[in-house]
């Protein structure tokens, strides 16, 4: 991997004089296994919304930096999260989302678990000797609940109330996102690089260019982009139909390395980035809204998610087009705005600093 690096390319660079991440960032095959190392591994990760694992047993699936993990809502109604794979033989524990599961059983041989990690029951090992399963539980990792959403981290990570540290203000009790409740959700693999997404997402440079309805909507002469040591936020007045969004705000943070909650008026978005392969990722985008049954409420997320889907095809293009010029051999790096891209910015320095901490460790 050093040949990937030398002093200039991780060095700090000051926002005013500042080159994007180089190109083999974005294109070298050694990359996804530094990302997940180096990023992924060591940082808080959103699953889910906790109406999603409301009641006993309710779970979610889901894998992070390559490890598979279930989130569940135990006997005592905390949510937990265990690595997804027996004890036994590695089998998985649980394929896909579940609800009111009365235990976690592996596939493979049966072994069956608690809600709480513990194995119970482990078919034909009655005669196995010194095999007890009270002394076996599945590895367990740590789950913050936040606004409503659930994040885990399954290695060493900042404290969770730095990482967020504002946002509660910010949104003041009127904006709250735990009342907010799933809806559905909608997944797009993307022919680049993660980084590219989050790239992409960072600023609203690119809005008046690639975004003609959302531009309509949005005031970019007052578009403000700040940032915070663990997030960024973007802000603008945002006026709408009333059988939309209405008027009000447009709030779009996003929450080092891939976590981003698109906060508009009575609607909540978030969005994870997976990574998928050194030019491929998953982009997950979860909606919540109101506990609001009417025909009005149906309507407005009807025309929602289509509104939703428009931009999103228009940034899947553009992003598979940078990947493309990335890979080209023509491209190194290039000079950032200071003015519409500082957390563009903001984003390279903390994979600089990832990366300078891996090696440091290697």
């Amino acid at each position: 991997m050093r040949d990937l690096f030398d002093d200039t390319v991780l060095a700090p660079q000051p926002l005013e004089v500042a080159l994007t991440l180089p190109a083999r960032f974005y294109t070298d095959p050694r990359m996804p296994a530094l990302d997940a190392r180096a990023i992924f591994a060591r940082s808080w990760q959103l699953v889910g919304h906790q109406s999603q694992v409301a009641e006993v047993g309710d779970h979610i699936v889901t894998q992070i930096a390559g490890l598979p993990l279930i989130v569940v809502r135990g006997e005592d109604r905390t949510i937990r999260a265990f690595h997804n794979v027996c004890r036994h033989r590695a089998g998985p524990i649980a394929s896909c989302d579940g609800k009111g599961a009365k235990a976690l059983r592996c596939r493979y041989h049966g072994w069956t678990y608690g809600l709480d990690g513990v194995l119970r029951g482990a078919p034909e090992m009655g005669r196995t000797q010194d095999f007890n399963p009270s002394d076996i539980r599945l590895p367990e990792v740590r789950v913050q609940v936040w606004q409503g959403l659930v994040f885990i981290a399954i290695a060493d990570a900042p404290p969770f109330a730095d990482v967020v540290a504002g946002i509660d203000e910010r949104l003041g009790p009127e904006r709250s996102l735990e009342h907010y409740v799933f809806h559905h959700r909608a997944s797009y693999e993307v022919a680049c690089n993660w980084k590219v997404y989050v790239d992409n997402y960072l600023e609203g440079y690119h809005v008046p260019h690639i975004h003609p309805g959302l531009n309509s909507l949005l005031d970019y002469r007052s578009y403000i982009t700040e940032t915070t040591p663990w997030y960024s936020f973007q802000y603008s007045p945002l006026e709408s139909a009333d059988d939309l969004y209405g008027s009000g705000e447009a709030l779009y943070y996003f929450i080092h390395p891939n976590t981003m909650l698109n906060i508009l008026p009575s609607r909540l978005q978030t969005n994870r980035v997976l990574p998928l392969g050194v030019d491929r990722c998953r982009v997950e985008f979860d909606f919540y809204y109101p506990a609001d049954d009417s025909a009005e409420a149906q309507a407005r997320r009807t025309r929602d998610v289509a509104f939703s889907d428009e931009v999103q095809e228009e940034d899947v293009t553009i992003c598979e087009d940078v990947q493309r010029g990335l890979a080209s051999g023509s491209y190194d790096a290039g000079r950032l705005n200071p003015l519409r891209e500082n957390a563009v910015h903001h984003f390279h320095e903390m994979v600089r600093r990832a990366y300078r901490e891996s090696l440091d460790l290697a």
